[in-house]
């Protein structure tokens, strides 16, 4: 069995309107909301054995802010072609993980990672589904569990969607539990 944590990553700013695309970092609304998706997949045991992560500075900016048992935990494989990538190049990308790794999260960039995460439901939380077909959302979460041994297995319409994790409702639960 094989994990797949697809996040796309938190929110970033537009105040640079001369900044190259890729060079964009996060806004503060998204410094804040890469430590509560960090909080999460530790909290839930999705500490992930491989990360592959977009190039693009709101990207690798994300990875950091999750959390530090993230970059010494994992490996992370940083991959310009990950950088508005669409479902297709994501699903090659994957192919390529090695064996060893069981659960993987992959940090990108919508639409790509919208469409991709549409493409793997083949069964699971209709809930969720429901929730991420509505909006995919900075920092959005899919959850997926696929019944294969080898990431070159994972094809379109074969994953199982666990959940989908917004940190809009992270927060919430933590505010309204303080």
């Amino acid at each position: 069995m094989k994990t797949l944590l697809l996040l796309r990553h938190a929110k970033s700013s537009w105040a640079d309107p001369g900044r190259a695309d890729h060079d964009r970092e996060l806004n503060r609304r998204g410094e804040k909301a890469a430590p509560f998706m960090g909080r999460y997949l530790r909290q839930h045991d999705l500490i992930p054995d491989l990360i592959w992560c977009s190039t693009a500075a709101r990207a690798v900016q994300t990875l950091g802010l999750l959390g530090r048992d993230f970059a010494t935990d994992a490996d992370v494989i940083y991959n310009e072609d990950l950088y508005m990538a669409n479902d297709r190049v994501l699903l090659e990308n994957l192919h390529h993980t090695h064996e060893d790794a069981r659960r993987v999260l992959v940090i990108g960039h919508n639409p790509g990672m919208e469409a991709f995460a549409q493409s793997l439901f083949g069964g699971g939380n209709e809930n969720a589904r429901a929730t991420m077909a509505r909006k995919y959302p900075t920092c959005g979460l899919a959850h997926f569990e696929f019944d294969v041994d080898q990431w070159r297995e994972i094809a379109p319409g074969a994953g199982r969607l666990i959940n989908f994790i917004k940190v809009k409702d992270l927060q919430a639960v933590k505010i309204g539990g303080d």
